[in-house]
């Protein structure tokens, strides 16, 4: 199988040209490919296929580490800018990109190199219903939103020790940019014991399809820092969608103002969004090729590889 490693903020990713090679088993190959000691090393698999829609540039199927399929993914979907763009499948300075979360428009510009280094994305408006996120939150009814929200610290298992020492304030917001995503608020994020809690908050009763989990420190009313536990993934560098739900959950909230600057582990995404629902949220990021290659998939054992 023919493969190009690239990443968005060190949120890495394996990505297949699904115009040329049919990978029948994206969830066993996702969990072999991701693998960092038996595999290449990713954060999931990203195949870029032909559009549905012949007037759009591709379609982007993603996979997590763990095999399990992602609607959407903003570091991986520019990285697709820079794949078709610098190898010529398409010049165009508009590009459509269809996701399991809906179509996404991009923009593009190149470095000194003359390659693809700096993407613009509508990541569309944020969806805010609690239905649609999809989240059974108790007292919530059907049709409301999560706004800044208040929640008992143990349902998430965070003890008096970890509360006092990161300063988490029980309180979230839930926010789908086509895959759904809890911001929590702390004071310090570096502090948070992600190891612990993102997989018990991930894998919570109240998300039924799981959630991607990000903890926030307010730096000033245009700067944010964010740790995030990715669903499906653990820990990951950065996560483009989850910037844009850090910022949607800012402005609805009052801490946070835009045009936003998220600093996360791997470097900083640039968002802009109005503060109205109907209106998109738009994100700046940088997209990286790290290398190509092949690997031989005959006689592995896909079930086994683990993330």
């Amino acid at each position: 199988m023919r493969f190009v490693k690239m990443h968005g903020l060190g949120n890495d990713y394996v990505f297949v040209d699904g115009r040329l090679t049919n990978v029948d088993d994206p969830a066993g190959v996702s969990r072999l490919v991701s693998d960092r000691h038996r595999g290449i090393g990713s954060d999931g698999l990203i195949i870029i296929d032909p559009p549905d829609d012949p007037a759009n540039h591709a379609r982007m199927r993603m996979f997590n580490a763990d095999g399990s399929r992602g609607e959407m993914c903003g570091n991986g979907i520019r990285c697709i800018a820079k794949f078709l763009v610098d190898r010529r499948i398409t010049e165009d300075d508009a590009l459509r990109i269809e996701t399991d979360g809906g179509l996404r428009r991009l923009g593009w510009s190149r470095g000194a190199d003359g390659r693809v280094d700096s993407v613009d994305v509508d990541m569309g408006p944020p969806t805010l219903v609690v239905d649609r996120i999809p989240a059974d939150l108790p007292g919530l009814e059907s049709g409301a939103t999560a706004i800044e929200r208040a929640f008992e610290p143990e349902a998430f298992d965070l003890d008096s020790a970890i509360m006092e020492r990161t300063g988490i304030a029980s309180r979230l917001t839930l926010v789908s940019m086509g895959n759904p995503h809890v911001v929590i608020r702390c004071d310090d994020a570096e502090a948070v014991p992600l190891d612990r809690v993102g997989p018990v908050i991930e894998r919570h009763a109240w998300f039924p399809n799981r959630i991607n989990v990000h903890f926030v420190e307010v730096v000033g009313p245009g700067s944010v820092r964010v740790v995030t536990w990715e669903r499906g993934s653990g820990p990951t560098r950065a996560c483009g969608s989850g910037g844009c739900a850090v910022c949607v959950a800012g402005v609805l909230g009052g801490w946070a103002t835009s045009p936003l600057r998220a600093m996360l582990p791997g470097g900083v995404l640039d968002l802009r969004w109005s503060g109205d629902p109907a209106d998109p949220v738009m994100m700046r990021g940088p997209a990286t090729e790290i290398f190509e290659g092949d690997i031989e998939l005959a006689g592995t054992d896909r079930q086994e590889a683990n993330p």
